[in-house]
C-alpha cells in the first residue's frame, strides 16, 4: 500500500498510540483487500455497540481508547441493548445496565453522535452521490451501495472506529467501480417483504461482493429493507443492481424451491409467543403504514416494536405511538430485534417476525425458535 508522509508518520506512532493502533487496523484491512491507498472518507456508522456482543473486553477497550481519541467525521451508532425509557420492564441485570451505559458513554466521549439505529440513511441527510463512507452495519452497508449511491465496504466494527478516527479507510473491493459477474433471476410472483428477505439471504449466500438482481418489479421500502437485511446476514456481499448485467454474467434463479430451502432453515414453529417488528428497525413511513392497519384492532399477544429514537419522538408528536400502545404495542427506541437482550429464551420460546434478518439472529444468538410471517399475515392471525 502507497502511505502518504502523514499516514506513514501516524503509523509509527508519531501522532500517539490511539492513531497509531487505528492505521495499524486500516494498513491490516488494506493489505487483505489488495488497497492501493487509504483514501478520505465522510461518515463512519460503528457496530460494536450492545453490550450482549462485546463483552467485557469490548467495554473496557472503549473506555480506555475514549480518554485521547476523538472521532474525525461524522459518525453515528448501531443500536444498544435496551430503551433507558422502560429497561426497568425487563428483568435486565444492573452489571448489563452499567456496562452498556458505561459503552454509551465511551462512544459519546469521542464525538459519536448516539444514534442507536442500524437504519442510517433513513434518519440522517444522504451525502451526495459517489461519496466515500465507512459502514458497519450490514444492511446499512448494501443500502448505500444499492439505494443511496454512496460508496463503502462491508467494515468491521474495528475498520469502521478505524476510519472514524483517521477519516480514511483503504480504497478497494466495492469502493472502486464494480461490476459483477453473477445475475439473480427473481421468478417469484406477487413477491411481500418476507419475500424479499428470502431473496437477499440468497443472494449473500451465493454472491461474492457484489450481484445482479433482474426481474424484481417496483419495491416499497419494507421491501428494500428486507432484501439489504436478508443479504447481509448470510454473506460477504454488500452490493447489488438491477438488471440481467453483461452478457456474459454467471445466471442462478431465485425460484420457489430456493425460496423454501430458506423459509425451511429458519422458520421453526408453527406460532411465537411474541410478536417482533423492527429488523432493521422501522421509520416513520412504516409506523404510519402499520398504524393505519391497525385501525380498530389490537394484538392478541406482546407485540415488541424496534425503531430508531428520532423516529419514536416523531411518531409521538404525530399521534402514532398512542394508536399503536393502545393495540397493544410495546415500542422501544435504541435497540433491536437482532441480538437484544430483552428476548431470552429463558421466558420465550418462540417468536413470530417478518423479518429474515431478525429470524436468523434470535433462532442463533437468542437461542429461540422462530415463526416467519410477512406483515400483512401477522395482522390477519395475531390482531382482533
Amino acid at each position: 500500500m502507497e502511505l502518504t508522509q502523514e499516514e506513514e508518520s501516524a503509523l509509527k506512532g508519531e501522532q500517539g498510540e490511539i492513531m497509531q493502533m487505528a492505521y495499524r487496523i486500516l494498513v491490516a484491512t488494506g493489505e487483505a483487500t489488495d488497497a492501493e491507498k487509504l483514501i478520505p472518507i465522510e461518515w463512519a456508522h460503528l457496530s460494536g455497540v450492545n453490550y450482549n456482543t462485546i463483552g467485557d473486553a469490548g467495554e473496557e477497550f472503549l473506555s480506555g481508547i475514549s480518554k485521547n481519541a476523538r472521532v474525525k467525521v461524522r459518525t453515528t451508532l448501531n443500536p444498544m441493548g435496551f430503551d433507558i425509557d422502560n429497561v426497568s420492564n425487563y428483568g435486565l441485570d444492573n452489571n448489563f445496565i452499567s456496562k452498556q451505559l458505561s459503552i454509551r458513554k465511551s462512544y459519546e466521549t469521542m464525538g459519536v453522535t448516539p444514534s442507536f439505529s442500524c437504519i442510517p440513511y433513513e434518519i440522517f441527510d444522504m451525502p451526495k452521490d459517489g461519496t466515500q463512507v465507512s459502514f458497519a452495519e450490514s444492511n446499512a452497508a448494501i443500502h448505500a451501495n444499492s439505494f443511496d449511491n454512496l460508496k463503502t465496504n462491508k467494515e468491521s466494527a474495528f475498520s469502521a472506529l478505524a476510519s472514524a478516527i483517521t477519516g480514511k479507510s483503504p480504497y478497494s473491493s466495492l469502493r472502486k467501480e464494480d461490476s459483477p459477474n453473477l445475475t439473480i433471476r427473481m421468478k417469484i410472483d406477487n413477491p411481500n417483504e418476507l419475500t424479499y428477505g428470502m431473496l437477499g439471504f440468497f443472494a449473500g449466500k451465493v454472491g461474492n461482493n457484489s450481484v445482479n438482481i433482474s426481474g424484481v418489479g417496483e419495491m416499497d421500502r419494507r421491501s428494500c429493507k428486507a432484501l439489504c437485511g436478508g443479504m447481509g446476514t448470510s454473506g460477504t456481499c454488500a452490493k447489488f443492481l438491477f438488471g440481467d448485467g453483461a452478457p456474459d454474467c454467471e445466471k442462478v434463479d431465485f425460484d420457489k424451491k430456493e425460496m423454501d430451502e430458506i423459509y425451511d432453515e429458519l422458520n421453526t414453529a408453527e406460532k411465537g409467543d411474541l410478536i417482533t417488528l423492527g429488523s432493521p428497525q422501522l421509520g416513520l413511513e412504516e409506523i404510519s403504514d402499520l398504524t393505519s392497519r391497525l385501525k380498530g384492532r389490537s394484538f392478541k399477544k406482546r407485540c415488541m416494536i424496534f425503531c430508531p429514537r428520532t423516529v419514536k419522538d416523531q411518531a409521538r408528536k404525530i399521534g402514532y405511538t398512542n394508536e399503536l400502545e393502545r393495540a397493544g404495542c410495546e415500542i422501544l427506541a435504541d435497540c433491536c430485534t437482532c441480538l437484544t437482550p430483552l428476548i431470552s429464551k429463558d421466558n420465550v420460546d418462540s417468536v413470530t417476525t417478518n423479518s429474515i434478518k431478525g429470524a436468523y439472529y434470535l433462532k442463533n444468538s437468542n437461542g429461540v425458535d422462530v415463526n416467519l410471517k410477512p406483515l400483512s399475515q401477522i395482522i390477519e392471525d395475531e390482531t382482533r
